[in-house]
């Protein structure tokens, strides 16, 4: 292992940072590297042209096709991309090749700054095998479990039986819960090893696994550290990320709402004991799990974490600043006993998701981006502009949106205020599940685990309450207010109501979901205008805010409505949350092809890694048919009734579009 004089060569200061990745953390990357008055370059692929972290750099460079392994995991070209535009020094955010060992390696050998750990301390904490073998010459606590070299299915059999189900199989270099499945019986290991294997293979070239024993009721606790080359190791307070779905962290939190004073000593404390191990230089994570009684390292991630503004908020520390000092050669600012803890922090993940199809990845064009302003304790953190295309072949995350207050309870309400006005259309996020999520009771009591997203699904991803009269007086306002502003400037609908002679009126349908229709009849040609709606009619009056909300004045009561149409499709916030709406066509032309149930068709663009069924066979309502892998996640595609599946029109490996059909299925007899 290099000694630290060795280490203390491979830092210099640098003047221009090339960012090797995209999305969200190539922009945060680029916004604190500017301030430190660096030139930026960023890298792309053919699907990233006009991405936001493209038009922020000083310099970008295209790196090849869409997918991954040929643009943004292509080292060579990595590598190349700095040496044509000077760049001195790499930045590889998280993701991609961020705990890479040979890419690091190649950076040194290319003579070039990598920003974050050398590769030996990567391959000794990057590997989760290799990181719990280091803990246990270290006496940090480990989960029970298995993480040898060996690989073969007997062998991980043998393991997971001595462990005692349930056990989780995940993947030894893999991070963001990809390739990690939680299994409860010896006869389900086979199947979850051969799936995990292939996300992780997909993910981050290394499908080897490790096992070990699933905690019960478990809540995540991760310890930020960071160390120059210097010799100097500091932790920076802890956070909680309890709140996942399939192992996905979908909330952070700093500090932990779960433990006390000594405890979080006593944590950040054995978490710099497992950075020092490795005598660790750059930021990094280590993370543990806790049963509510003992405290459990897992892993540690070399590299920053997704949830990184959350410790920024609580410390007001710039991680990235630290980072980019560090590998400046410099020591760090501040010493351990100079690490405040102030407040609390809170983040949520927003994501191109759809929470009541499985959290299907969305892709398509953002047509409509609004984020609050970053102030009174709200820091958006986004990738993505209006405009801006999301593609099939990247993480689905778009933005996260991060409150700080002096309280947990004064963090969670400000959160969900900025989720309130945070309004992304053109595709399907998880925006409103977040703000279920973090305003359910027993989050705000913090009586939770890793768990809890599964268990509250379905309360968490129910349709949005029944639209009332405000919301359809809304709806209609919206609707003319649009009309108005697409008219001619002289016009007299401007004076909204001019009419030649009389009083007219207009009907108006809407539709929420799949529910019944509402009528509202309005009444205009003369002050005031009214809505009809069932019985009840309603005097009401609009005017327009800067913001491009409006305010609703309905029989003398003012609301602030946001509101958003694209098409037939309205999408409104009010003081009762948010609603989607469908305007139903007045003359009648709603027409849209389907697709026969009998056909199973691609949801989204990916790639088809496997084939679950033969052609013939007889399946069960549900039965698994075929896996695609989309946004880097896989997706089980299965038959949607009984019967036989007459024809498979895909092999393992194709390249698919959306609404391709794949297969075929034979009903039942009944």
């Amino acid at each position: 292992m290099e000694t630290m004089t060795d280490r203390a060569k491979l830092y210099r200061r640098f003047r221009t940072l090339l960012i090797a990745n995209r999305g969200e953390i190539a922009c945060r990357v680029i916004h604190s590297a500017r301030a430190m008055g660096l030139r930026t370059v960023a890298v792309y692929s053919e699907a990233d042209r006009d991405a936001m972290h493209v038009a922020m750099a000083d310099e970008a460079v295209l790196l090849g096709p869409a997918r991954a392994r040929d643009s943004y995991l292509n080292i060579e070209r990595v590598i190349d991309a700095a040496k044509k535009t000077g760049a001195e020094a790499i930045h590889p955010g998280y993701g991609f090749l961020s705990e890479n060992a040979e890419f690091a390696q190649a950076c040194l050998d290319a003579g070039l700054v990598f920003v974050g750990p050398t590769a030996a301390m990567m391959t000794a904490m990057g590997s989760k095998s290799g990181s719990k073998a280091l803990m246990e010459k270290a006496d940090v606590p480990l989960v029970p479990g298995y993480h040898g070299e060996a690989q073969d299915e007997a062998t991980l059999a043998n393991a997971a039986d001595k462990i005692g189900f349930p056990v989780l199989v995940k993947a030894s270099a893999g991070g963001g819960g990809r390739g990690m499945r939680v299994v409860n019986s010896a006869g389900d290991l086979a199947a979850a090893i051969v799936s995990a294997k292939r996300e992780a293979k997909a993910a981050f070239g290394d499908d080897r696994m490790l096992i070990e024993k699933f905690v019960q009721n478990p809540r995540h606790i991760e310890v930020q550290i960071i160390g120059d080359s210097h010799g100097n190791l500091l932790s920076l307070w802890e956070r909680e990320c309890t709140l996942q779905r399939r192992h996905q962290k979908v909330i952070e939190e700093a500090p932990s709402p779960t433990l006390d004073a000594t405890q979080r000593e006593a944590v950040c404390a054995a978490a710099r004991k497992a950075a020092a191990a490795v005598n660790y230089v750059g930021a990094g994570t280590i993370e543990f799990v806790s049963d509510g009684k003992e405290v459990f390292f897992i892993e540690m991630n070399t590299r920053l974490q997704v949830e990184h503004p959350v410790t920024e908020l609580i410390t007001g520390v710039d991680l990235v600043e630290w980072q980019l000092r560090v590998a400046f050669g410099e020591q760090l600012p501040l010493k351990q006993d100079e690490i405040r803890l102030n407040g609390h922090a809170i983040e949520a993940r927003v994501y191109a998701e759809n929470p009541h199809k499985n959290f299907m990845p969305s892709v398509g064009r953002i047509k409509t981006w609004r984020t609050p302003d970053a102030v009174d304790g709200l820091r958006i953190d986004a990738g993505y502009r209006g405009g801006d295309a999301v593609s099939p072949y990247y993480d689905a995350m778009l933005a996260k949106v991060i409150a700080w207050a002096p309280t947990r309870q004064a963090a969670i309400e400000r959160l969900n205020r900025g989720l309130e006005e945070t309004d992304v259309r053109g595709i399907v996020t998880n925006i409103p599940f977040l703000s279920a999520l973090i305003t359910h009771p027993k989050v705000r009591a913090n009586t939770i685990d890793t768990g809890f997203i599964e268990r509250e699904l379905k309360t968490l991803t129910e349709l949005s309450g029944v639209a009332g009269d405000l919301e359809l007086c809304a709806a209609v306002a919206a609707i003319v207010s649009a009309e108005q502003k697409s008219s001619r400037r002289d016009s007299p609908w401007q004076t909204f109501g001019w009419m030649p002679v009389g009083r007219r009126q207009r009907a108006f349908s809407f539709r929420p979901g799949q529910g019944a229709e509402h009528r509202v009849m309005l009444h205009y040609g003369s002050a005031p205008m009214t809505l009809s709606i069932g019985k009840s009619e309603f005097v009401f009056a609009t005017s327009p805010v800067d913001d491009g909300s409006f305010d609703l004045t309905i029989e003398g009561m003012k609301s602030r409505v946001a509101a958003v149409i694209e098409g037939h499709e309205l999408y409104l916030r009010t003081r009762n949350g948010r609603f989607d709406l469908h305007w139903v066509d007045p003359f009648g032309g709603e027409t849209e092809e389907q697709v026969g149930e009998d056909k199973i068709v691609a949801p989204l663009p990916g790639t088809v890694v496997a084939l679950l069924a033969e052609e013939g066979a007889t399946l069960e309502k549900g039965a698994a048919i075929l896996t695609l892998e989309v946004m880097k996640m896989e997706q089980t595609l299965r038959a949607p009734f009984a019967g036989v599946l007459k024809k498979i029109k895909c092999k393992v490996g194709d390249i698919v579009g959306e609404g391709v059909e794949l297969a075929e299925i034979e009903p039942a007899a009944s």
